[in-house]
């Protein structure tokens, strides 16, 4: 009798040994399936954050770009003392630009009067570049839209020197790093 008490404690310790393994295995697949899961979604994380880290480091720097670009048109589009420092405007900003022949034209006029003669130097015309503010703002994947508060100062013959504020307004393509279009005190 103490045999069959014994060999039944033994089947039983052993049918329990035996539901307790199968059920420690079963969370070990689990628990295995689911480091597989976690692992997978770091990696997916990384690339991700790194696809992240990518596209701001290429929207700063093209964002700074054409802040930079729109700043250096600004100073050379407002700085002249005579004819032919006014002359010279296009030629000192035309490796950033990619304007259409007719806002190219309207934007770098001749300076000249009706009959020929300079406007700047008979007038004794100046413009001095003194500061900028500008801000940026992505229009698409390709654009980003620069717009920048420029103060010059302003002087004519017999006429003292004043400040004016100019908004410049310009559009930068990302593709080619140049400004595509550029509209001075206009909102469109």
């Amino acid at each position: 009798m103490k045999n069959k008490i014994l060999f039944s404690m033994i089947c039983l310790l052993m049918v329990g040994l035996g539901i307790m393994m199968s059920i420690t295995n079963s969370k070990r697949a689990q628990i295995e399936k689911v480091r597989k899961e976690v692992s997978q979604v770091n990696k997916q994380q990384r690339y991700v954050t790194t696809q992240i880290d990518h596209l701001q480091t290429t929207y700063n720097a093209n964002d700074d770009q054409a802040k930079n670009d729109l700043l250096r048109f600004a100073k050379a589009y407002y700085m002249f003392s005579s004819q032919s420092d006014y002359d010279k405007r296009f030629s000192k900003v035309s490796s950033i630009l990619a304007l259409s022949k007719d806002q190219q034209n309207n934007l770098f006029d001749s300076g000249l009067d009706a009959t020929g003669g300079s406007q700047i130097d008979n007038l004794g015309l100046t413009s001095l570049y003194k500061t900028t503010t500008s801000y940026t703002s992505d229009l698409d994947n390709q654009t980003i839209e620069v717009l920048a508060t420029v103060i010059v100062q302003t002087s004519g013959t017999g006429q003292k020197a004043i400040n004016q504020t100019v908004l410049v307004h310009g559009w930068f393509d990302t593709q080619t790093q140049k400004l595509t279009s550029i509209k001075i005190n206009q909102i469109q």
